[in-house]
């Protein structure tokens, strides 16, 4: 008997279908970044037209934080200033009614006692504005010299107490009254004709 002959079928793979192209994306704009919002400026103040009522220097208020308010001690603990309300514990500062005298230094020696003396001060000295008889010869001739006119030529200060010198020559006769004048300005004055008279100056009852 013939042999049967099995052919075999081969089996052809078709080809695999390639993949559409992808269409190119267009490219995306950047997104826009929001606008930052202008800040809102102040509402002008009223005029004062049209100010409410009542308004005036009576309700004018510091302007807030340039104040504070008073500290209030000795409430308890829980203010954190309790207990010894801030005056620590015992001792002389502790206590009411306490003030030290000027210059206290806790107990130590003070500056002012630290330092040595010197010198003395006369407290019923009384200051003379001294005018020398050079100064003198711009006046003429038999004019009376007051301290109110020295003043006026800006030799002594207003109101201030006038004391001649002798320094210098004078060959005026001049009228010269101060409150006070030197054994040589005196010698001077009348050697050349002139004529001295003392000021009297009125006591301040104290």
């Amino acid at each position: 008997m013939a042999k049967k002959t099995e052919t075999k079928k081969k089996t052809v793979r078709k080809p695999a279908a390639k993949p559409a192209a992808k269409k190119a994306a267009a490219p995306k704009a950047p997104a826009a970044r929001p606008q930052p919002q202008p800040k809102a400026r102040r509402a002008a103040a009223p005029p004062a037209a049209q100010l409410p009522p009542g308004t005036g220097v009576h309700s004018l208020r510091p302007a807030s934080g340039s104040t504070h308010a008073r500290k209030r001690v000795g409430r308890g603990p829980g203010s954190g200033h309790g207990k010894t309300a801030g005056r620590g514990s015992k001792g002389q500062k502790s206590r009411s009614g306490y003030s030290h005298m000027r210059g206290f230094e806790g107990g130590q020696m003070p500056l002012h006692r630290r330092l040595p003396k010197r010198g003395f001060t006369n407290i019923f000295r009384r200051p003379y504005d001294p005018v020398n008889l050079s100064n003198l010869g711009r006046f003429d001739s038999g004019q009376e010299v007051t301290p109110e006119v020295l003043h006026s030529h800006g030799m002594t200060g207003k109101g201030a107490l006038v004391k001649i010198l002798g320094g210098g020559e004078i060959s005026k006769a001049l009228v010269v009254r101060a409150h006070k004048f030197s054994a040589s300005a005196k010698e001077k004055i009348e050697k050349a004709g002139g004529r001295c008279e003392i000021v009297v100056q009125e006591k301040v009852a104290q």
